[in-house]
């Protein structure tokens, strides 16, 4: 039997605030245990929570973002249910009305089969709500310590509809949707310390069938790989299971990623469980029109936006603009280049080729490059000038990514300008001639090969600094 995989994430991004949703307390992470709490975070009798302006104002930003419905009125209700980390005994969250329902997120998925596409997920809502405490174990012995910096700290919950159908798409959406929240600076992206953090609900069914199987939530998730390595490994469980004649149980899992398997946490809760019902001390949310206008003006450029300006004002491919809007970061580093005097297109292709393979093998990202934009901007002058050939070039962005010195420093230094003279490259392709009878030979009887090892034979002859362009031509008025 043929299966097919249902996936839908709810993505817990932590909002950049100053201070958590409800109270005055810092969010600033890594501080001593329970020294960022307030009344409202302790839950002491009497104490009042305080909606927090800046978590809605990015709120609406993100439902901006995605074309979403921005409710004017929104709720905010109790969830109830008992953990130590949660000394109210409820969160407050938004259930029926949340603040943001709909709008969609467009994704570029690289299957390990098969070509590369694009896909449209909806999105069914994002809503507020605070953060519980966290357990603490190192340290104690027999008992569970309690540290509470983390309640009440602001998260946007974002929910997808049940339409990724592989662990391929559900990453490349979670990629797009981190690129997306960082972008407009709604939420810092750190996943470790856990602002950006997925859970997982997968499912799978037999393949034709209209109904759903019954789906097992993984929980927090923070690394792109986790969530890839999670999701294989359930769908075989859950098709073993299938296959072996057992019945999937609706379930809230774990992911052990020294084992790479999941396992149960709990039997999962459906939301009448958690007895939802609007926090009386909480009146509703309205959002005016004014602020929903402010806003989307003070919205930075989106990156679909910026996609189509590349590709219109530096006359890039819609697959180089798409690459160069990965993060906004790349797309600053990229525009920067050219306003120090880059070619567009070739720093473009500098930035996706050797630029982006050394972060990657080094796992830094553009704003950890030891060649910033100017520099990157300099070599590429010296290219396009004709002072050093595209090889040359390579080896000069490795000693300045080693070194910290400019491009001219190291070509000047090192004594690698082109070799442009007529008179040197024809003595050097004279001698490649004589040496290579056979592959003249092989060139007039129609082999075009023949004429590329000829001109690697120049160029090496030159030690790499011969103008190849010259070389070509010289070669092909004495052979031709």
């Amino acid at each position: 039997m043929k299966w097919e995989v249902v996936i839908g994430l709810e993505v817990h991004t932590q909002l950049t605030t100053k201070s958590k949703i409800f109270s005055a307390a810092s969010t600033t992470y890594g501080a001593e245990p329970n020294t960022q709490t307030a009344v409202v975070d302790i839950a002491l009798p009497g104490a009042l929570p305080v909606m927090n302006r800046a978590a809605v104002e990015k709120a609406i930003q993100f439902g901006l973002a995605i074309g979403a419905k921005v409710n004017r009125k929104s709720i905010f209700a109790r969830k109830n249910y008992f953990y130590p980390d949660l000394p109210k005994g409820y969160q407050i969250s938004q259930f029926e009305l949340p603040v943001v329902e709909g709008g969609a997120i467009t994704i570029q998925v690289q299957p390990a089969k098969g070509d590369p596409y694009e896909k449209v997920i909806n999105l069914t809502r994002a809503h507020l709500e605070e953060d519980a405490g966290k357990s603490v174990h190192e340290g104690f012995h027999g008992v569970s310590g309690i540290d509470l910096n983390r309640a009440g700290t602001p998260l946007l919950e974002i929910v997808s509809e049940p339409e990724m159908r592989s662990a391929a798409e559900a990453v490349a959406y979670a990629k797009a949707l981190y690129s997306l929240v960082t972008w407009i600076g709604i939420c810092d992206g750190n996943m470790s310390e856990g602002s950006f953090r997925c859970d997982v609900n997968v499912s799978v069914r037999p393949e034709g069938q209209a109904e759903f199987g019954t789906r097992r939530e993984i929980k927090n998730l923070n690394s792109f790989k986790f969530i890839e390595q999670a999701i294989k490994y359930e769908v075989q469980w859950q098709i073993d299971e299938i296959e072996s004649g057992r019945k999937i149980q609706q379930a809230t899992i774990l992911f052990n990623p020294d084992t790479g398997e999941t396992r149960m946490m709990r039997s999962k809760e459906d939301a009448h469980d958690y007895r939802y019902f609007p926090d009386p001390d909480l009146p509703p949310l309205v959002i005016s029109e004014e602020w929903v206008d402010r806003v989307r003006s003070e919205l930075p450029e989106l990156p679909v936006a910026m996609q189509a300006r590349f590709a219109s004002q530096y006359g890039l491919s819609e697959y180089d603009a798409r690459m160069l809007t990965a993060s906004k970061e790349l797309a600053s580093y990229f525009e920067a280049s050219v306003a120090a005097g880059a070619d567009a297109k070739l720093a473009a292709n500098w930035i996706m080729g050797d630029i982006s393979a050394t972060l990657n093998r080094e796992e830094k990202t553009i704003a950890d490059s030891p060649v910033s934009s100017d520099a990157l901007a300099g070599l590429i002058k010296r290219i396009s000038d004709n002072t050093i050939n595209n090889k040359t070039a390579k080896d000069v962005l490795k000693k300045m990514w080693e070194s910290g010195d400019a491009a001219d420093v190291i070509i000047e230094r090192d004594g690698l300008k082109q070799e442009s003279d007529t008179g040197a490259i024809e003595a050097i392709v004279d001698a490649v001639l004589a040496a290579n009878p056979k592959a003249i030979e092989e060139y007039r009887s129609g082999k075009e090969k023949a004429l590329n090892a000829l001109v690697g034979q120049v160029m090496k002859g030159s030690g790499g600094k011969a103008n190849p362009g010259m070389a070509l031509e010289l070669l092909k008025k004495k052979v031709g």
